[in-house]
């Protein structure tokens, strides 16, 4: 009898443990999606216009974007960091609306912030509306031959749209039997853009398959291309490559775009925060600081003659090419030339340029950081780090990240993290947040943003040389909604653009380095590798760079 007590008790204390693990564990997430969620982000966008209204016309054709999603099929195997990927249907859709296709997602990212548009015909013409049912479909691709083991099959198809109409997107099933016709719309061509492969979700691992994000070929501030967020397919002995399209805003008047109360909410709601590593000795600064330090202005031919800039930079030469004929430069006195080198983290300002992006679905807010100087790169060359003295230095460093904030419901999807040259799209849900605001790092010296504390290696990482891109957090910080200025919206017609934006030429002068001093020792260890080729073509010379202005991605898409 105090056997079966003394057992009675045992299991009623450990399936107590259990539900308090079990508790935990759910808070534990819950936790885990705050932090990395932006839903928590309350932010009041109904101060006039259609901005954040919910949907967007096209042009007789309306859209939504849908986020609420029912799983059709997955599989764990293959994809990226092999964690296989999952296909959804949209759920949820409003009177009216129609799914346009199905929607993929690879298994290493949270689904937070997943999304595709549904449409609706708003012409009401049933002999040429903007959609159309399928009148059949044809299968792509089944998992029958896969040889993994998953609950169930699927199947990709792809709907046979009517004359004068195309799909948009392929639809995915768990059975057999064809999806029914009224399942999706086609859509009317001449609401079509071409499209192209996006990033990669999803490779079978026999190489049957490979499925890709789906997005406009040409993207910009003018382009008309929108994004639906379905994806594509290339299928191994496929005869011809499936047909790549997205939408087209026939009606680019830019209503949905945020007027300037809303584009002050944005900033303040989604702006990140900056840590600079504790070891940086190059911090940022405004603009107005730097000329008020007596940066100087220079002409080619007439080096000697420098002159003062004024504040704004006022009496800079505007537009133009960047021929070589002026560029800019640091005080002549070494005091001062030390001092502007430091910069100046109080006076900092971040300079937002707001801009319509995919067809004027989303507004693009890039924040650009101005640094009065660049400093000297560390190579990693295996186990050993080599801090150069001269080279991966130059005159003036402008750095920027892009907030893409969607323009139906006025949420952050993604979040460009300028690297340098190039750089990388990190979807919300996947950012580190400190309360509402996520966190960027700026790297030692050279200024690129990374989501991620840690070392990022630019150049062979097989060999293990090339530079250090050392990020990581500190006392050190910059909040970007502090000290903020506006200097270019287009759209909005009321921005005045400060005269310094529209310098077009260089930031810093042009110096030649020694390479061979600085790389001797790389080359006495492996002799027979050719080191330009390894490192960037930036580390082997000063060369200040051009203002944001005369960036590709000014008027075009982030480089990545």
């Amino acid at each position: 009898m105090e056997f079966s007590l003394f057992l009675y008790l045992a299991l009623l204390l450990l399936c107590s443990w259990l539900i308090i693990v079990e508790s935990y564990q759910k808070d534990d997430q819950l936790m885990h999606k705050d932090e990395y969620g932006v839903k928590d982000v309350k932010t009041d966008y109904k101060k006039g216009g259609d901005f954040a209204s919910g949907s967007i016309n096209l042009g007789g054709l309306e859209l939504c974007q849908i986020s609420q999603f029912t799983e059709v099929w997955r599989t764990d195997y293959g994809g990226p960091e092999d964690f296989g990927v999952t296909f959804f249907e949209a759920s949820s859709l409003p009177d009216g609306f129609s799914i346009l296709g199905s929607y993929a997602q690879a298994n290493n990212k949270p689904l937070f912030g997943g999304w595709v548009l549904a449409a609706k015909d708003n012409q009401n013409e049933s002999s040429n509306g903007t959609l159309k049912m399928p009148v059949d479909y044809t299968l792509v691709w089944s998992s029958e031959s896969m040889n993994v083991t998953n609950d169930s099959n699927g199947y990709i198809w792809l709907p046979s749209p009517p004359d004068g109409y195309s799909a948009v997107g392929l639809v995915v099933t768990n059975s057999t039997n064809k999806p029914p016709l009224e399942k999706v719309r086609c859509v009317r061509s001449d609401l079509l853009e071409s499209g192209e492969q996006d990033e990669w979700i999803w490779g079978e691992g026999t190489g049957q398959i490979i499925v890709y994000g789906l997005r406009p070929t040409t993207r910009g501030t003018n382009a008309l291309g929108v994004q639906v967020g379905t994806f594509v397919v290339q299928v191994a002995g496929a005869d011809t490559p499936l047909p790549l399209f997205c939408l087209k805003n026939v009606n680019f008047t830019l209503a949905y775009m945020p007027n300037a109360t809303q584009i002050e909410a944005l900033v303040q709601a989604h702006s990140p925060r900056i840590y600079f590593h504790p070891d940086e000795d190059y911090l940022p600064s405004s603009v107005d600081w730097l000329f008020s330090k007596g940066a100087l202005l220079y002409q080619k031919g007439n080096e000697s003659n420098p002159i003062s800039i004024q504040p704004n930079g006022l009496n800079l030469p505007q537009g133009g090419t960047d021929d070589g004929a002026y560029w800019l430069d640091l005080p002549i006195d070494e005091g001062a030339k030390d001092e502007v080198k430091k910069g100046d983290l109080q006076s900092a300002t971040t300079y937002l340029h707001i801009k319509p992006m995919l067809g004027a679905t989303f507004t693009d807010i890039s924040i650009w950081i101005f640094y009065p100087f660049n400093g000297p790169a560390t190579a990693k060359v295996q186990l050993i780090n080599i801090h150069f003295k001269k080279l991966g230095e130059h005159i003036g460093d402008w750095e920027h990240v892009t907030l893409r904030i969607s323009n139906f419901n006025g949420e952050l999807w993604r979040v460009y993290f300028s690297e340098h040259d190039k750089g990388t799209w990190v979807n919300a849900a996947e950012l580190e947040f400190e309360g509402t605001k996520f966190v960027a790092y700026s790297s030692l010296h050279g200024h690129a943003a990374y989501p991620k504390p840690g070392l990022v290696l630019q150049g062979d990482t097989e060999l293990g040389i090339g530079l250090r891109n050392d990020a990581a957090k500190s006392n050190i910080l910059m909040d970007t909604d502090s000290n903020y200025e506006i200097v270019s919206a287009e759209y909005l017609g009321t921005i005045v653009e400060p005269p310094w934006l529209n310098f077009s030429r260089k930031w810093g002068p042009k110096i030649s380095n020694n390479i061979a001093k600085e790389f001797g020792f790389i080359h006495k260890l492996f002799p027979g590798v050719n080191l330009t080729k390894v490192f960037p073509d930036g580390l082997f010379g000063e060369d200040g760079p051009t203002g944001p202005k005369w960036k590709n991605n000014w008027s075009g898409d982030e480089v990545i």
